[in-house]
């Protein structure tokens, strides 16, 4: 009987210990200085400047590949088209 009751009282505390660990609160995070800021800002603008140089490259590869399946020919400028002679 003592076993099975330090057993509960062992179990209980645990089970305590876990809900109040779920709702501790975590101490806020330091606050970030001016140099901090710029870096992850220019981070930021490298990693936009990066994602849209890949989509319009895979624009680009999307379209030529829809020009060769459909059998599209490359359109050529106009102007390389009347720059000779008459």
């Amino acid at each position: 009987m003592t076993k099975s009751l330090i057993a509960a009282a062992l179990g209980a505390g645990l089970m305590i210990g876990a809900f109040s660990a779920s709702y501790a609160k975590l101490p806020p995070a330091p606050a970030k200085s001016d140099a901090e800021k710029a870096v992850e800002a220019e981070k930021a603008a490298t990693a936009k400047a990066k994602e849209a140089d890949s989509l319009g490259k895979a624009q680009d590869r999307a379209a030529a590949n829809y020009r060769k399946g459909k059998g599209i020919a490359e359109a050529k400028p106009a102007a390389a088209a009347n720059s000779g002679k008459k």
